[in-house]
């Protein structure tokens, strides 16, 4: 019998390789409908599917090649924990930084909450600071 921990794990799974394919519509239903995002620089949680959608779309704009890679994850009651590496070709703009064609890798450390069959939290915390030096214009010196 599979137990709630390997079904959330499952979910999650699913969820990254939608995105990974760009069906944001599939990963968008697999969300509650008040998703809550906590993330970094942001004063409160952002709520919404929305939320996640245009963050989501921003990197697979930016990003049109971008593979998730589960390194490592696990749950735990209603909660799954994940070590991600994310690789993608800077093909859009992305923070207000023009488009650079520069090949990019960085991680990101995510919990997830986990109510029935749908993901209805985030704690993200991407090396956003690894991704900026790769693409921004002090890197291509």
């Amino acid at each position: 019998m599979t137990t709630a921990p390997e079904k959330n794990v499952t979910l999650l799974r699913t969820a990254y390789r939608a995105v990974e394919s760009g069906d944001l519509d599939a990963a968008e239903q697999m969300l509650t409908q008040d998703f809550i995002a906590n993330v970094p620089g942001s004063p409160a949680p952002l709520v919404g599917r929305d939320v996640w959608r245009m963050g989501t779309q921003a990197m697979k704009d930016a990003f049109p090649d971008l593979k998730i890679k589960v390194q490592e994850i696990f749950g735990a009651g209603d909660k799954v924990t994940v070590l991600l590496r994310f690789e993608g070709t800077h093909q859009g703009a992305f923070q207000q930084i023009e488009a650079t064609g520069r090949q990019v890798a960085f991680t990101s450390i995510e919990v997830y909450r986990i109510e029935g069959d749908r993901i209805a939290e985030e704690w993200v915390a991407p090396d956003l600071i690894s991704l900026m030096r790769q693409i921004s214009p002090a890197a291509a010196h």
